[in-house]
């Protein structure tokens, strides 16, 4: 009887080991972190671009209301009258 427990227990499946199990959870982990980190530079680069045309709209703005130089003045843009 205590034959049989010792031949169950020295099981020779891949899947008794515990260096497979860590390796397919370290693998996904790996896996999902390459997409999570994939989205996040695609809505970093949204947000950078965001930015940027916010910050050369407020520039525009901001130089068209301005003081103005004589040397420096104003070209009206192609929809003016």
């Amino acid at each position: 009887m205590i034959d049989l427990a010792a031949a169950a227990a020295k099981s020779v499946s891949a899947w008794d080991e515990p260096g497979t199990l860590a390796f397919l959870v370290i693998f996904g982990m790996g896996v999902i972190l390459f997409f999570v980190f994939r989205s996040m530079a695609r809505q970093l680069r949204k947000v950078n671009q965001a930015a940027r045309l916010e910050a050369s709209q407020a520039e525009e703005a901001d130089g068209a209301v301005g003081p103005t130089l004589p040397d420096q003045a104003v070209q009206p843009g192609p929809g003016a009258r």
